[in-house]
């Protein structure tokens, strides 16, 4: 899109100003993708999990810069369940774009695991994967229950204690000095890491990501109203990555009023007693290894803030055209709202629906924000629909409000060639 200066002394110099700068950012602006791999009406997850392949390659060709997979349970609209696998076979048919997580969610799994497997990556595709990290259940209740391996004991939030260990785990020299974990190698033990990313949609999880160091990535898409209020506290108190063990950092890191109590500044990670063992136990007293190359330094650690935020784009050759393949996700949502999680219908079958059944919300559900048809009261709605110029205008904006220079992209359409169209009239754009 065209944005020349023009030298119409009617045009006020902070206008001028802004739209050098939005010439700027059309340079220096990435955009990413979130797969989710939606399962459209009269279609199987076979077919989806064959679309996200199709688009892995798509958006790697057309220059976007990740492409991250989400994590969601039992559900019949989404067939993302395993993302460490579409990882693996996306970045298997692929040959620059980084790959990764949008994200695991980590209280389902042990970090150890979780490090195992994103070493596995990491080792088969150096330098191309990120690990995004997440709290969230990814489905309902039920699932999360029957997610669990202990399921005797209630519910617990150690997520920060999770956090730290999987941090430590894929680089060693962040265990203090004489804790037992840190004599654990986990392999394969390739040079580098894995790219770890704190995801949230709550300032939670911003407070987090600047206290631990983290690049952050919010989830605009699914709740818009702490946007601005979120990534703004992440990069005013971002705390640069530590280099030694966690437990080293000041008590400045935390920050009031925000309460992170349940964390001790100075006990990161839980104590361990290998005393209780069982003499028969098959492994030996821990003693000390030495680093590897791959766990002597962390990888571009992290010296000032790295943000971005997920927001919807529907792109198509005319505003009514784009209109009507949204009319795909205001079902979905009105439907998530009810708990309801049909396959995505297509736009006909969805403005019959729209128009034709009342909204009725499950108040078994707790609201979330644009989860109605009905207007949304936030800065940035959660879906940019229209023409591609028009939607490369609105995400300049967006980033340069919010000082960004990568957003990623969730595009949800019934049909497969209007969802790969759509990246593709953004990626020209923006000028990928």
């Amino acid at each position: 899109m065209h944005l020349g200066l023009s030298p119409n002394p009617n045009v006020a110099p902070a206008s001028i100003n802004h739209l050098a700068h939005l010439i700027r950012m059309s340079s220096s602006l990435s955009l990413s993708v979130l797969d989710q791999s939606p399962v459209p009406a009269g279609f199987t997850p076979s077919d989806a999990l064959a679309n996200s392949l199709a688009l892995a390659q798509h958006v790697d060709a057309l220059g976007y810069t990740r492409l991250w997979y989400s994590e969601h349970h039992a559900m019949d609209l989404l067939a993302c369940t395993a993302p460490e696998i579409l990882i693996a076979r996306a970045a298997a048919a692929t040959t620059r774009i980084r790959v990764g997580s949008g994200g695991i969610m980590l209280p389902h799994y042990s970090p150890l695991k979780v490090a195992e497997v994103f070493r596995t990556l990491h080792a088969m595709f150096p330098n191309r994967i990120d690990l995004g990290i997440g709290r969230a259940p990814g489905g309902g209740q039920l699932e999360a229950h029957a997610l669990k391996r202990d399921r005797d004991a209630p519910p617990k939030d150690d997520f920060l204690q999770q956090l730290s260990e999987l941090r430590a785990f894929l680089h060693p020299e962040l265990f203090p000095p004489n804790h037992p974990f840190r004599n654990i190698r986990v392999a394969p033990d390739a040079p580098g890491a894995p790219d770890i990313w704190l995801l949230g949609s709550s300032m939670w999880s911003a407070v987090t990501a600047a206290q631990e160091g983290l690049p952050y990535a919010f989830a605009h898409f699914f709740s818009p109203i702490q946007t601005r209020a979120a990534i703004e506290y992440y990069q005013r108190n971002f705390i640069p990555q530590p280099t030694t063990n966690l437990s080293s950092r000041p008590e400045s890191a935390s920050f009031a009023p925000i309460n992170l109590s349940s964390r001790p500044e100075s006990a990161p990670f839980a104590p361990i007693n290998l005393s209780s063992r069982p003499e028969s136990a098959p492994f030996a007293d821990a003693v000390e290894r030495p680093a590897s190359p791959a766990s002597a330094t962390i990888q571009t650690p992290r010296t000032t803030p790295e943000a971005t935020l997920a927001i919807g784009v529907i792109c198509a050759d005319t505003d009514a055209e784009a209109h009507h393949l949204h009319a795909s996700v205001r079902l979905l949502q009105r439907r998530i709202r009810m708990d309801d999680r049909r396959p995505v219908a297509t736009p006909e079958d969805a403005l019959i629906e729209l128009r034709e059944t009342p909204t009725a919300p499950n108040p078994l559900i707790p609201f979330t924000a644009g989860s109605l048809d009905a207007p949304e009261d936030t800065e940035w709605p959660r879906y940019l629909v229209g023409t591609p110029g028009k939607v490369a205008l609105q995400l300049r904006n967006l980033a340069t409000d919010l000082n960004l220079t990568e957003l990623i992209i969730n595009t949800i359409t019934h049909s497969h060639e209007a969802r790969l169209r759509s990246y593709t009239l953004l990626a020209e754009a923006m000028n990928l």
